[in-house]
This record gives structure tokens, sequence and C-alpha cells, in this order.
């Protein structure tokens, strides 16, 4: 896959069904996100709300591959000992993934943070078993933190995580 293949760009109206479809059905979600049912709604009532996905504490934007919506990253305000980081996220439709469409999201996401925030860190977290995006956040240069223990209820159980940094590059 070649680097101009894969984008990302602001939410519009036309993506809420999209969206939806992607935390609505378990096929889809993925073992490793599927939080169960959840309102239908909700992707519209945010839209509503403000009529953008971006904002000052984080924001959700649409992955691309080619023209076609491959899925969405998003990111979120954290802090650490009183200093704000990112928490950065990603969902692939079911056909993107394994196909290098998630590494190349994330990095685009991390240059589009590290070009226009002044946070200095950006976290990520997955399922300690969810080896493939293990993966792609090591490949878009990610560094394991830690072990989480028991932080994901899925399928009955508790799960542990990984936590993974980035650091902005020094000059």
């Amino acid at each position: 896959m070649s680097d101009d293949e894969v984008a990302l760009r602001p939410v519009c109206e036309e993506d809420l069904p999209f969206l939806q479809g992607l935390i609505s059905d378990p096929r889809d979600a993925g073992s490793f996100t599927w939080q169960g049912f959840r309102d239908p709604r909700e992707w519209r009532q945010r839209w509503e709300a403000t009529r953008s996905f971006v904002g000052a504490g984080g924001g959700v934007a649409i992955v691309l591959s080619g023209a076609e919506p491959a899925g969405f990253v998003s990111w979120d305000q954290n802090q650490w000992f009183g200093r704000p980081c990112w928490s950065v996220a990603i969902e692939l439709a079911r056909e993107m993934r394994g196909r290098g469409v998630g590494t190349r999201a994330h990095e685009l996401l991390v240059s589009y943070l590290f070009a226009n925030t002044l946070f200095n860190r950006i976290e990520a977290y997955t399922e300690a078993d969810n080896l493939a995006e293990r993966r792609a956040l090591e490949k878009a240069g990610f560094t394991v933190e830690g072990n989480l223990r028991s932080v994901c209820f899925r399928e009955g159980q508790w799960r542990d995580g990984i936590l993974y940094s980035l650091i902005r590059p020094t000059t």
C-alpha cells in the first residue's frame, strides 16, 4: 500500500451511517472493540449538538483508503501529573484490517497532532491479546510502557491491556 492511499479527513454528515455501522454490528466492530449494542442515534446526536467532531479536548476523523471510508481515528485529552497528553484510538472496517491502513492512519494522526498542538505525549491502549493493533502501533513508532491489569471487560472476562506512548521528536 502506498502512503497516498491512506488519508484522514474531518467527519461530515454523510459519514454518520458508516460510523454507526462500525460500532453497531459485532462482526464489523470486531472482537476487540465490540462493547455491546449501543444507541443507534449516538453519532447523529453528537453531530446535531456541534456539527463537528473536532474540538479543543479531542476529535474524530475519517480514515480513507483511496476515496473510500475505511474507519475512524479519535483523540482525547488525558493527563499525567497535571500535564496534558493525547490518547488515541482507531476503528477500521472489517475489510480494511490487515492491509497496513491502521499503521498509516496512526502515523498520520501522530503527525497531525504534533504539527497542530503543543502536547508532548501521545498514548494508546489496546488489549494485550490484540496482536494486530500492537503491531500497528509499534510500526507507527509507539513504545510499550507497560501492562494494565484487568482494564477491559469483554465476553464475560476482565482482560489485560497494554499502554503505548510516543513522545514528540526533538530537533
